[in-house]
């Protein structure tokens, strides 16, 4: 079973793939900033409502971008660590059919290499005061 994920802004969607990205079963989620205090959660009771748990997970797909520098950042940083400890491939991809493109991706992709987000502009952040 293969998790994709899209944090590209306000609204969060969850959907469950098989190995050619068509989709299973599907969840979008007004996560604005609640996103980094309830985004595992949600994935948790995603997977319950499907039948699976993490450890059922054999891949994950997340958007990279571009979209909000939070959003993606908390997505790819959650996806990664997940990835990282069930030992199974994370692949980041991006435009209309980024969730085919990281199904065709991930057979490929090895265990260990982590999805980057892409921006797609310079991040605005708070210049440090004088």
């Amino acid at each position: 079973m293969i998790l994709a994920l899209q944090t590209a802004g306000p609204t969060t969607y969850i959907y469950i793939v098989d190995a050619a990205g068509t989709v299973i079963s599907a969840r979008e989620w007004e996560s604005a900033r609640r996103l980094a205090d309830e985004l595992l959660g949600t994935l948790a009771e995603f997977l319950a409502q499907n039948g699976t748990d993490f450890n059922g997970l054999t891949g994950i797909i997340i958007f990279s971008g571009p979209g909000s520098f939070t959003s993606l950042r908390i997505g790819h940083t959650v996806v990664n660590a997940l990835a990282s400890q069930l030992k199974i491939p994370v692949a980041g991809t991006d435009g209309e059919r980024w969730i085919i493109d990281g199904a065709k991706a991930l057979p490929e992709t090895p265990v260990g290499v982590i999805a980057m987000p892409v921006y797609g502009s310079e991040a605005h952040v708070t210049k440090p005061k004088a």
